[in-house]
């Protein structure tokens, strides 16, 4: 499955933006947005079945997979981080847990996974931490380990729904970054997923929340193999 072409090692924004936060970002998520709703309806948007393979870009600290693991034990989940300090969190929930979750580093470049292994893949709190080129790279890298046919799922802060939300959202820009978090504001999400190739890309719902409108996108790879010039 996997797929050893690298780029060279890429910085990248830690979970709360610095190392010596990241133990806090459970704790923090909890307190700024109603957590088991958020991660409930990204996995019921999931839906996983039995004997898929679904991957998740950016596992975090393992909580969607310990929900998605839950609803559907015999899928195959994967997940793909690049912090090492998150990796250790995840991996200890989800053993704690009895939760057999492949979790993998990676660098910042080509995925470690080969053409078309996944049936589903998701991603949650990640690509406002992506600067704009990192966030078409990682949205054509999902494209490409996704099977003809497979879906994609994001949840991730959009464009605010109403003026309040802009207001507080602000919050999330002073500690994340105005440059990479500007095109999740301006609602822009969903023009890199078309741009990725995906086909039937909508925002399908989303909460407000204590600091932003939480936004859910949804994408289709074409079950059309593009001819190759």
């Amino acid at each position: 499955m996997k797929n050893t072409d690298h780029k060279k090692e890429k910085e990248f924004i830690p979970a709360l933006s610095y190392n010596f936060l990241t133990g806090l970002y459970d704790t923090t998520i909890r307190l700024t947005m109603p957590e088991k709703k958020f991660r409930s309806e990204l996995i019921d948007r999931l839906k996983p079945e039995s004997h898929e393979q679904i991957f998740e870009f950016g596992f975090g600290t393992g909580a969607n997979l310990a929900i998605a693991s839950s609803r559907s034990p015999n899928s195959s989940f994967f997940g793909l981080d690049i912090d090492p300090k998150v990796r250790e969190i995840a991996f200890s929930k989800l053993k704690d847990k009895d939760i057999l979750v492949e979790l993998q580093l990676y660098n910042g470049g080509i995925f470690p996974y080969d053409d078309a292994v996944f049936d589903k893949a998701y991603s949650c709190l990640v690509f406002h931490q992506l600067d704009d080129e990192t966030k078409a790279h990682c949205f054509s890298e999902i494209y490409r380990v996704l099977k003809p046919g497979g879906k994609l799922i994001i949840g991730d802060w959009g464009k605010a729904k109403n003026r309040w939300m802009r207001t507080v959202f602000y919050t999330v820009q002073l500690l994340d970054g105005f440059k990479t978090t500007t095109a999740n504001v301006k609602g822009l999400l969903p023009d890199y997923i078309r741009e990725a190739g995906f086909s039937d890309v909508q925002e399908t719902g989303f909460i407000n929340t204590r600091i932003g409108s939480f936004c859910y996108y949804e994408g289709t790879k074409s079950l059309k193999i593009k001819n190759q010039i």
